[in-house]
């Protein structure tokens, strides 16, 4: 799970969007470890509904099914409705095993803490 700024405004699916352009999000729980851990800080930068996602893309995304829930995972392909997403963690499945394909609302450019840093290719 993450905590980061949302806005009102919906967007694809009646999914609530993010609030601005750039976005600092806190992780919650091991689900995209060893990439992120519970704690650090990440950079996310807002995507337009048009964007293109690639596998291998760690993004910020909610689920229709559950729309109070943004987490951030990585994109393994895209599907009907959004876009098929995973932990890299294989024993944490609140993805997309779980709910379902998920709409993308941004991707992660960097860790900012614990140490600065670009993130590292799937494992």
């Amino acid at each position: 799970m993450i905590s980061a700024n949302t806005s009102r405004s919906r967007g694809p699916d009646d999914v609530p969007g993010l609030a601005t352009r750039w976005v600092l999000a806190r992780v919650s729980g091991p689900s995209m470890s060893p990439t992120v851990r519970h704690g650090d800080r990440l950079l996310v930068r807002r995507l337009r509904p048009e964007a293109v996602v690639r596998p291998g893309d760690v993004v910020l995304a909610r689920f229709p099914s559950r729309p109070e829930l943004l987490v951030v995972k990585r994109v393994r392909h895209a599907t009907p409705g959004g876009h098929w997403v995973e932990g890299d963690n294989p024993l944490v499945t609140d993805d997309s095993r779980a709910f379902g394909p998920a709409v993308v609302l941004g991707r992660v450019v960097a860790r900012l803490r614990p140490r600065p840093v670009r993130l590292p290719p799937a494992p």
